[in-house]
């Protein structure tokens, strides 16, 4: 990983100097590696010289102190996580001589709904019927850890709120939801999602309405959550849509990085939206505006600045 000047070529295919971008994603089963690999594929299929790899990590936690500490290039984080973290909020006050200021934007990506899944036996068909059961909270330093805690926290809810309060990484928990480890698991992800089929199809999972009075508050109070539907028919066994609320996927990078780099992906990225929205389905409603302006609590790099005005973005 290393910062080079670049040198962008006025041709329908920029070119710049050899360089890495490294990407921090999420487990191999979730959308933000697929975001990652998708974002790589158009760097280096339309950027000559600019090689990018997309790599799992535990979440939208550890990416924003990669990119935070210059460990990496690129992360992609959950909205909340960008938000708390650059404000300074939640979490992130008992970091008080961490700073987050370096933190930059360049583009949101799809909606990502708080997602409650549960073993149709369990009897569990809301979000208050978690109490006194088995629960994957998600794994530290994942951005579903950190929305969950957010939720225990409007819900009156410590770990000992369970009979078992789980700490398994995304890549987990549907086979530990079907072995009967544990009744229910959360996670904060597009859809549709490969974990969440899963579990539906190997072990008829259902998943679980969250919605009440907590939950309204929480949207009516944080500027980065949003009511959202997943969708029915899209795993068996659940027909209906389901009500719930959430994040977006947001891309972030350090102020350090060079402004040509962050040019380039950005404009391989937008130049090629169509391809992009046809690598995976949670991809399928972007917008060009509303990937500039939702969920973005840091303010835009530089290099996708300049490329948002000479595209009419800005």
């Amino acid at each position: 990983m290393c910062g080079i000047g670049l040198l962008l070529a006025a041709s329908a295919s920029s070119t710049v100097a050899a360089t890495d971008i490294v990407i921090g994603t999420g487990s191999v089963f979730g959308v933000y590696f697929q975001v990652g690999r998708g974002i790589c594929r158009l760097v280096e299929r339309h950027t000559e010289g600019l090689e990018c790899s997309a790599v799992p990590t535990p979440g939208s936690r550890f990416n924003m102190d990669s990119v935070q500490l210059n460990a990496f290039e690129v992360g992609i984080v959950q909205s909340d996580v960008h938000y708390k973290a650059y404000n300074k909020t939640g979490d992130f006050l008992e970091f008080a001589d961490v700073s987050y200021d370096n933190i930059r934007s360049v583009f949101s990506v799809h909606g990502e709904p708080f997602t409650v899944l549960a073993r149709r036996d369990s009897g569990i068909r809301t979000l208050a019927d978690l109490a006194g059961r088995r629960v994957n909270l998600g794994n530290p330093g994942s951005g579903q850890r950190a929305t969950m805690q957010v939720v225990m926290d409007a819900m009156g809810w410590t770990p000992k709120s369970f009979a078992f309060a789980g700490s398994l990484p995304a890549a987990q928990q549907s086979l530990a939801l079907c072995h009967g480890q544990i009744e229910a698991m959360v996670y904060v992800v597009g859809h549709p999602n490969k974990s969440i089929q899963k579990a539906t199809d190997l072990c008829d999972a259902l998943l679980v309405r969250v919605e009440g009075p907590e939950i309204d508050l929480l949207v009516a109070e944080n500027p980065y959550y949003s009511y959202m539907t997943i969708p029915g028919g899209i795993y068996r066994g659940n027909g209906k849509p389901v009500n719930t609320f959430g994040v977006r996927a947001t891309v972030v990078v350090s102020a350090d990085l060079d402004a040509d780099t962050v040019y380039a992906m950005t404009r391989a990225v937008f130049e090629h939206l169509d391809q992009f929205k046809k690598m995976y389905p949670a991809f399928d409603a972007l917008d060009p505006k509303r990937m500039i302006s939702e969920g973005l609590a840091a303010p835009l790099h530089a290099g996708a600045i300049r490329y948002y005005v000479e595209r009419g973005l800005m």
